[in-house]
């Protein structure tokens, strides 16, 4: 094919978005193009080998990028009951948001209820607080769902808060068909960083793939899982490993949804990522730009995809929270907002800022704003979103996306002699052995040492620590009463549901355990309905699963 075929596919992509209505110029008026390639090559139509949207995508899974919209502002909030969480919710609306995301509490994120006594002093404490359906109903009240979508942040006990999600916005009129919004449901990376498990990780990956199942059949502007970085770099990975075992895991994911008889190109495209935008600016856009490339290239040359939408990898970015500093704490506005810079030159879909205040507690009103703002600042003011992969072509930026392309390979071929040619094999015999959980270990124990003997300077930290002594800032307080409101809440809840149809469904939920090829999805939408307990539900599943406990390997 002569280059300027290609090149005219690209163009044609292009013409095709609906761009924005702005002018794409320079504050001194030079007229920009949507994209810059080698010397002449955007006058003549003889490109190289990437566009912007057009495979591998290291430079964008769009032709347009920002030029057509702008990525979403999904701002991350939950605390307290699902009331309060409702007015931030609202707050954040206002204030020009243009997507949810779901921050649940640690009872919650465990699976177990806010009367459970292992939860005393952390109902509603690190996010909402999330019992039965009506909370879920309460949370979302008076928003539209089939207009905002929703991410949520949630992993072993996911099937059952989507099932809440789901039926709640039925309830409220929205067919699940309309529906769009994100699940993390990423058991993987729970085993390897964030330790929120509770299943056997062969358990959880069936349910995982249930959801992924459902979705397909059901939800099509859903995507049922956000395979997520994020949390294995803030448990102290390098750039390299956080790309590395994202992707690993999103392959296993890909395996397992075969396994179960879906085609790639079935499911695929409805897979998502989360990348952390940590602070070393270059080396962050780098990693995004090498996750497209190898992401297209496995989806195509390994899993037989050939819907362009399968192997376009598409990423949501949150900036980094371990960066965040308790010392001088209005610095951390400096640093998520280069964070959020690098994100946006990296490409990413959507993204979360957080707020300075968040090292000290949960955000306040104003600061969750200046955090939003922060991104507005970005999109309308720098110019950066006017042009697609700006960095494309610089030396040091093409040379790091190399050299991470190459780390991330070594370490997939390490997982694929580990699971004898499996990837999903590999990834759990990795988790089983400790090897993941190792290799974050010794990432965080060089890290801190660099700080330690000042190789690395951190300001506030171990330099420049002149105002340290005037870090007060006022915080977002979750007392008691919160608790005993949400103890309330559930006790009223299962006063009025129906204990013989909490009873019917919990037994159909189990039966179906029992049996693995039956997808778990339609019983735990009986208890759902029924309003039995997240914790109710989970115990169930524990009873036919088992629970996991990480063995150490010394």
């Amino acid at each position: 094919m002569p280059a300027s075929a290609g090149f005219d596919a690209w163009r044609a992509d292009l013409a095709a978005a609906t761009l924005r209505d702005v002018d794409f110029e320079t504050m001194s008026g030079i007229p920009l193009e949507p994209a810059y390639g080698p010397a002449g090559e955007v006058a003549d139509g003889s490109p190289g080998a990437d566009w912007p949207g057009q495979f591998p995508y290291t430079r964008g899974p769009y032709a347009s990028m920002y030029r057509s919209k702008l990525w979403t502002m999904r701002m991350f909030a939950g605390f307290g009951t699902a009331e309060d969480t409702n007015l931030r919710f609202r707050d954040l609306l206002a204030a020009g948001g243009d997507g949810l995301s779901v921050a649940y509490d640690l009872p919650t994120l465990m699976g177990r209820d806010s009367d459970d006594p292992m939860c005393e002093g952390e109902v509603g404490k690190c996010g909402v607080a999330v019992d039965t359906l009506a909370d879920t109903e309460d949370l979302f009240d008076g928003i539209d769902l089939g207009k905002t979508t929703t991410s949520m942040t949630i992993n072993s006990p996911a099937p059952m808060c989507f099932a809440m999600y789901v039926a709640a916005a039925e309830a409220a009129g929205t067919e699940r068909r309309l529906l769009g919004g994100t699940l993390q449901n990423d058991m993987l990376k729970e085993y390897q960083a964030q330790k929120e498990y509770i299943f056997p990780p062969r358990q959880s990956m069936r349910l995982v793939t249930d959801v992924i199942r459902y979705c397909a059949a059901e939800m099509p502007r859903f995507h049922p899982v956000s395979v997520s970085g994020y949390h294995i770099r803030e448990a102290g990975s390098t750039a390299a490993h956080e790309l590395a075992f994202t992707l690993a895991n999103g392959f296993a994911y890909v395996e397992a949804a075969q396994a179960a008889g879906l085609a790639v190109d079935a499911f695929a495209p409805r897979l998502s990522f989360f990348f952390n935008a940590h602070i070393d600016f270059f080396e962050e856009i780098a990693k995004y730009r090498a996750a497209r490339r190898i992401w297209a290239r496995w989806l195509r040359d390994r899993y037989g995809a050939t819907d362009p939408r399968s192997m376009t990898l598409r990423f949501h970015t949150q900036t980094a929270g371990v960066s965040l500093t308790a010392q001088q704490p209005e610095l951390n506005i400096v640093r998520t907002a280069i964070e959020a810079l690098a994100g946006v030159l990296g490409g990413t879909q959507s993204l979360h800022t957080n707020s300075m205040d968040e090292v000290l507690a949960l955000p306040t009103e104003k600061a969750a704003r200046i955090a939003l703002r922060t991104q507005q600042v970005i999109a309308s003011e720098t110019g950066v979103a006017n042009v697609a992969d700006p960095l494309g072509g610089s030396w040091f930026v093409e040379s790091l996306t190399d050299e991470l392309e190459a780390q991330a390979e070594a370490v997939f071929a390490h997982l694929d002699a580990l699971g004898s040619g499996s990837m999903l094999d590999g990834v759990v015999a990795g988790i089983e052995s400790n090897w993941f959980q190792g290799e974050i270990a010794d990432a965080a124990y060089r890290f801190q040492r660099q700080v330690s003997s000042d190789r690395m300077v951190i300001v506030g930290v171990n330099g420049f620590t002149g105002g340290n002594e005037d870090s007060l800032l006022p915080t977002l307080a979750i007392g008691p009463e919160v608790e005993q409101a949400q103890r309330k809440r559930l006790s009223e809840v299962k006063l009025a549901r129906s204990d013989t149809a909490v009873a019917e469904a919990l037994a159909r939920l189990a039966a179906d355990a029992d049996h693995a090829e039956r997808n778990l999805m339609p019983a735990i939408f009986e208890a759902v309905r029924a309003y039995a307990t997240v914790g109710e539900m989970i115990n169930t599943l524990a009873g036919v699963f088992g629970r996991w406990s990480e063995i150490a390997v010394i």
